[in-house]
């Protein structure tokens, strides 16, 4: 069985003896590929550091998270576009839309959206897409973004299952992590009726930890629980899920 963790920010640990525990337990659990989503300008060092000394497992993504979209946006973005010029990254990410913390700065996340899924388009890149309470915004923005050029992952989905098939319809596959497993999140609901060419998974480690561990510190081992939610729901084998998931994964990033 082989299961692929399409976002995890496992190199928060870079540098301890944390980062070669949790690796070693993901590989006790099956879960080899690991993709690693940059964050901002701070966070490249962490994730190439990681990359490089776990390069079979670990595999890199640069991007400006909405939340990191502030005043110096644009010299956080060509600190980021340097490195991409000096790297090989597997997408662009994590990018997006936030508006549960920040409504103030919308135009300037558009901005830098906009910004980053061009070169994407360059690249013949993914993008990973950050969406807190934003759908309406976000598929405005990608509908008139849209061309062959446009796909990626829509991470850590929690929404409705016309919002689900709308982001499908746009080209995108569905990221499913922990919240799958909640009981009053509504989320398994919408899993059951979608078809798993359309679902990756992934755990969001550290944060939104999957039962029986939610409330802790997540990390990439854990999706297993995920998986198995996914199996559960679907009612198939868990190393079938594993199989579809890693391969939707694997067409995505190329790798």
């Amino acid at each position: 069985m082989l299961l692929t963790d399409t976002h995890t920010h496992i190199y928060y640990h870079s540098g301890t003896n944390k980062l070669q525990e949790h690796l070693q337990r993901c590989l006790d659990n099956h879960i080899k590929r690991l993709f690693l989503p940059n964050v901002n300008s701070a966070s490249i060092k962490p994730v190439f550091d990681t990359v490089a000394a776990y390069p079979e497992h670990c595999f890199p993504m640069l991007g400006l998270h909405p939340c990191d979209v502030k005043e110096n946006y644009v010299d956080e973005l060509n600190n980021i576009q340097k490195s991409l010029e000096n790297n090989k990254v597997h997408a662009i990410g994590e990018i997006g839309l936030d508006l549960y913390w920040d409504k103030s700065t919308l135009n300037i996340q558009k901005d830098a959206f906009r910004t980053q899924v061009k070169w994407a388009k360059e690249l013949g890149l993914a993008i990973d897409i950050h969406c807190r309470e934003a759908f309406t915004e976000l598929f405005e923005l990608l509908e008139e973004l849209q061309d062959d050029k446009l796909f990626g992952i829509l991470h850590c989905f929690t929404g409705t299952l016309e919002q689900a098939q709308h982001a499908i319809d746009l080209g995108f596959a569905l990221g499913i992590g922990g919240v799958v497993t909640f009981k009053k999140a509504g989320l398994d609901n919408v899993v059951k009726e979608i078809d798993l060419r359309h679902i990756v998974l992934e755990t969001d480690a550290p944060y939104l930890a999957p039962v029986p561990y939610r409330g802790k510190e997540n990390e990439s081992s854990y999706l297993v629980y995920v998986a198995q939610k996914v199996a559960d729901l679907h009612a198939i084998p868990i190393e079938e899920v594993a199989e579809i998931t890693t391969a939707n994964s694997k067409r995505i990033f190329g790798i």
